[in-house]
């Protein structure tokens, strides 16, 4: 057996490819290159516009020269760096030299010790991945889900009166809607939306160990941490004063921890509307040329929403790894950081296609409104619900003298199937109010269903 030629490992480098490539501009290798040339490219413009260290500051046509480093960013910069690396075996280092090696080229090499300058590694990763993941997050994951939970708030207006039985614990319940149902689930997520789009992305700027010891000796005059503190700010990033070596992940943490939960309402919404394909209240339409299976020819796997779920809880897994690892740095620094996050980008690429399959998804099914009528009308034991409650409506203002409506009710309809004319019978019967009698006898499951539809106006 012959070796295949290389392959991706990963099927989000593969099958999956086309749905995820958005976030590979920012959460790949090469995204988090481009991003740290970017930090080394502006701290020196920045230190040069300061006349630090006796330079003037660079012109505008040097400026833009420089700033082509990570704006025109592509494969020549990408090999050149994967082969420095094989040489320095640090990749910050080789960055550095990248940039060094450009501005030989610029004819700026009277500025090149000022490449780097005073920084420790994490200076430029802390500001890079916070780069990379805010734009990711804004740029491609944010959108993606605010799209599902807007399809949903819209399948939510569109099937607001359309009534349809509960089932808690998985039993006929009390009567809802299929909107009131979806538009949960669009509410639940606009809010983990909201929270997400007010996360910060914090960056340190302070040295090999938080205390911009090496930039006093170079120049003690100079108000350093105000210094920093404009530059990741002019980035468009928080700032973090008081760390170790590292910028301590918080964020971080905060933010994967919202994206697992985003996941988890996500991964709810899969298997409920799996379940509502189940039992029909849904119809798939049918995909031309699509196969279900490969020898039942009638079926149409609601793949999508399967797709998902099993994405969501990989996703899942990765962020909860994300926050747990790097909440934790031994001492002033170690290394677990860095490997465990060369795979943020696989923990967004997962959800990412969860959202993809959710959003395609829900274009591809029906309501099935007859299935849910008929499924109404056979449960007409649900108003048990409604009578003993207007019973004891009844008994409090004197017009009833009834004195257990629940378990009245209780050995009516408990465990068993109840019709409407039994039920109806039953109305009749009861010592209660004529209004009373009149407005229980007009209910039937599909009215039941309260401020279902009103609940739509909260989105």
């Amino acid at each position: 057996m012959t070796s295949l030629p290389p392959q991706p490992l990963s099927p989000l480098d593969g099958r999956y490819r086309a749905a995820v490539s958005p976030l590979t501009d920012y959460l790949s290798e090469a995204g988090l290159n481009r991003a740290r040339v970017e930090v080394e490219v502006e701290w020196l413009i920045a230190l040069t516009d300061r006349s630090l260290f006796g330079t003037a500051p660079l012109g505008d046509d040097d400026k833009a020269r420089l700033r082509a480093l990570y704006l025109e960013f592509g494969q020549s910069e990408i090999d050149w760096l994967a082969e420095k690396e094989a040489v320095t075996r640090h990749d910050v280092k080789a960055v550095e030299y990248l940039v060094r090696d450009r501005l030989a080229a610029l004819g700026l090499e009277s500025v090149a010790e000022l490449t780097h300058f005073a920084l420790t590694s994490e200076d430029v990763n802390s500001t890079a991945y916070a780069l990379t993941v805010q734009r990711a997050v804004t740029r491609v994951w944010l959108p993606r889900l605010e799209a599902v939970a807007d399809a949903l708030a819209t399948l939510a207006r569109d099937t607001r009166d359309v009534a349809m039985l509960s089932r808690t614990h998985g039993q006929p319940a009390t009567p809802t809607t299929m909107g009131k149902e979806i538009g949960v689930f669009a509410w639940r997520l606009r809010r983990v939306a909201a929270q997400v789009a007010a996360s910060e992305y914090l960056a340190k700027f302070s040295g090999a160990t938080g205390t911009w010891s090496a930039h006093l000796a170079a120049d003690p005059t100079a108000d350093w941490p105000a210094i920093s503190r404009a530059f990741v700010e002019s980035l468009g990033l928080g700032f973090n004063p008081v760390t170790t070596q590292i910028e301590s992940h918080d964020w971080q943490v905060e933010l994967y921890d919202r994206a697992r939960h985003a996941g988890g309402i996500l991964h709810n919404l899969a298997t409920d509307v799996w379940t509502y394909i189940s039992m029909g209240y849904f119809t798939q339409i049918p995909v031309a040329g699509a196969t279900g299976s490969s020898t039942m020819p009638h079926k149409i796997n609601p793949i999508r929403f399967e797709n998902a779920e099993a994405n969501l809880e990989i996703s899942g897994g990765l962020f909860a790894t994300l926050a747990q690892t790097l909440v934790t740095s031994r001492l002033q620094r170690d290394l677990t950081d860095s490997t465990t996050q060369r795979n943020i980008g696989v923990a967004f690429g997962h959800s990412l296609l969860a959202l993809d399959n959710l959003e395609r998804g829900l274009r591809e099914i029906s309501l099935a409104p007859d299935v849910l009528r008929a499924d109404l009308d056979a449960n007409w034991e649900v108003l048990a619900e409604a009578i003993q409650t207007v019973v004891r409506a009844e008994i409090a203002a004197g017009r009833s003298s009834i004195t257990d409506p629940y378990a009245l009710l209780k050995e009516l309809t408990r465990g068993r199937r109840v019709g409407a004319t039994e039920l109806a019978e039953f109305v009749h019967g009861l010592d209660i109010g004529d209004a009373a009698k009149e407005r229980l006898l007009a209910l039937s499951p599909a009215t039941y269903t309260g401020l279902a539809s009103a609940v739509v106006d909260q989105l």
